[in-house]
């Protein structure tokens, strides 16, 4: 009995021209393969305007690179054994890249609940569904409320 969920919507809200951003072209190639991969997707669940695409492109981007260091660990394992001036093992330390990765994958999943793509960010997600053309009879005819 606390009343409908509407109650809290913010009726002032911007509501931004929803349209496909134009992919940037300083992005490197893995990361305009993210950007044509994520941007169809992102559009149909219709939380994707033209002013995010800042937003996506430095996701798109920190993607990249958490890529580049992925692939890196998965060739030469998480760590390493160093060694003294003689050549004698002295212990094992981590490679600057499981660092790295860890802080980008952080930050790609804060930017991934910002765009909905995770199951618990899509949940909390209301998203406008597109609206049937103007001119289909039918479709105006079978709108609830219109």
């Amino acid at each position: 009995m606390r009343g409908s969920w509407r109650a809290n919507r913010n009726p002032d809200e911007p509501r931004p021209e929803r349209s496909r951003p134009r992919c940037p072209r300083w992005l490197d190639a893995k990361a305009r393969e993210a950007w044509a991969r994520l941007v169809p997707q992102l559009d149909r669940m219709g939380v994707l305007a033209k002013i995010d695409g800042n937003a996506l492109a430095r996701y798109c981007q920190l993607w990249s690179r958490w890529r580049k260091a992925e692939d890196f660990l998965a060739q030469n394992g998480d760590t390493y054994l160093q060694k003294d001036a003689f050549g004698k093992a002295t212990g094992v330390k981590a490679y600057p890249q499981a660092r790295i990765a860890a802080n980008l994958s952080e930050q790609l999943l804060r930017l991934e609940q910002h765009f909905g793509m995770t199951p618990a960010a899509r949940a909390r997600l209301s998203a406008p569904q597109q609206e049937a053309p103007q001119d289909d009879l039918r479709s105006r005819y079978l709108r609830v409320g219109g």
